[in-house]
Parts: C-alpha cells; structure tokens; sequence
C-alpha cells in the first residue's frame, strides 16, 4: 500500500536486536528507507554497528544526547552525507536506578532533572535540528507507554517524565503542522527490552498485560515497526500529533 523508497531515516535509541528502535529500523528498511543509526557508546558499539551494518545503514555515529555536541554532529553528519531527513525515530529514556525504583514523592530534583532531559529534552532538540532538514515535510517519532496516561504500578517517576514527551508531542505538531513536519508518540504495550528491564517486577507487569488485552497478546517489535513506517510514509501526511497505541487493545480495558 505504500513505500518509503528514497526516504532518509535517522534512527536513534537501538540497544540490540530486542530494542523497539531496531524493530522500526527494520521495518523502515524493508519498505526502502535509507538509514543512519546511532548507538550510545563505545560499550553499546559491538552491539548495535553489526545490526546496523547488517541493515545497511549509511551513516552509523555514537550518540549519547548528555554529551554536548554529539546531538548536533549527528545531524551534520546527516545533512553533509544526505542534505535533508525525512523520518527521525527517538526511542531512549533514561532516569538513575535509585530514583526509577521508589516514590514519584521522594524523586530527586537531580533525577527528575536527568530523566526530563535525557527521555524528553533531546526529543525536543532532535527534532528542531530535523526540522531545516525537512523543507519538504517529514515525520518525527518518539516512544511513549501507558504509564503516561495512567498510574501503573512500579513504573514510578517515569509517568510524569512520559507524560511530559506526550504533552511536547502536541505542542510540537501544532507548531510544525504547516510545514508538512508530522509529530507522533508510539505507545506500545509492555515489551522485554533492555531499557524496561530496569522496572522492577516488570514480568509481572508482562503477564498481566497478556491477561487484560483484549487481544491476550503482547506487542512486538514488528508490531511497532509496521506502525511507524506507515506514519513515515506520504499516505499518513494528515495525521499528527497522536499518541498511537500497540498495545493489543490494553489501554481500553478498565
């Protein structure tokens, strides 16, 4: 139904191959997008250049948005290899363990700052340093969960820090609206990826999931994937700023 052939894509937050961020890299490729990929650090680099290698990515740059300047090199890098973007994928977020694991109440001023910045404030920059790459129009998305929306046990001070990226969503897509610059946050439901690990009794949280979707099953990273290069593509040009839900109908169950 549709195809991304010819499209520049900046993927942003792959780990390994169980990360949402690799599972939208794939699916991208496979519908023809062009890719360049990131990975955080020298440590993370064994682990993420032979997946982005193996997908043909043009460009491949550490990136560890507290580290100032990489941000901006990264987009250099994109606009001297390809002069322009036209689908950013932001799929990070981080808080400190001791603040991830107990009270919104008692979450430290330097953690909430930490998480803020790192799980929101670098979707905000990313995509103003996208936005004069996509004179033509494009589509930034970034990664949400339900614990946005609802309180979900355990999931703690990252509610807040979700809610905030969904909120920047809107405001983001209102204001590139009329450029043609398309803002979407995912939600999918509870995945095992390295970065939910660090939720305490996430395995429980899994299972209960597969219990109340409607569907009784839990989200992939294919799943994910399908969704997002559908939004990257010129048939979804009218949609924006929504928060999209893979969930297998988790997030209507009362």
């Amino acid at each position: 139904m549709f195809s991304l052939t010819g499209m520049k894509a900046l993927i942003v937050g792959i780990a390994n191959d169980q990360s949402i961020a690799y599972g939208c890299a794939r699916a991208l490729k496979e519908q023809g997008a062009e890719l360049a990929v990131t990975y955080l650090n020298e440590k993370a680099e064994p682990h993420v250049r032979p997946l982005a290698e193996a997908l043909g990515a043009e460009i491949i740059l550490p990136l560890n948005v507290a580290t100032e300047g990489q941000t901006e090199a990264v987009f250099e890098a994109v606009k001297e290899r390809w002069g322009r973007l036209d689908v950013l994928l932001h799929s990070i977020a981080y808080c400190p363990v001791e603040d991830l694991h107990g009270r919104v109440t008692d979450c430290s001023r330097s953690g909430f700052q930490v998480a803020m910045d790192i799980s929101v404030g670098s979707f905000l920059q990313m995509v103003r340093l996208a936005e004069p790459l996509m004179a033509g129009g494009g589509t930034c998305m970034t990664v949400s969960y339900y614990g946005a929306e609802k309180v979900v046990e355990n999931y703690n001070v990252m509610g807040p820090v979700k809610a905030a990226l969904e909120s920047s969503t809107r405001y983001m897509a209102a204001e590139l609206g009329p450029k043609g610059i398309r803002v979407h946050a995912l939600s999918p439901g509870p995945l095992m990826t390295r970065a939910a690990s660090g939720i305490a009794h996430f395995d429980q949280l899994l299972n209960d999931a597969a219990d109340r979707a409607p569907t009784h099953h839990l989200a992939t990273i294919e799943d994910v994937g399908a969704y997002a290069a559908f939004l990257a593509s010129r048939e979804a040009a009218n949609v924006t700023g929504g928060v999209h839900y893979v969930d297998g109908g988790y997030h209507i169950v009362a």
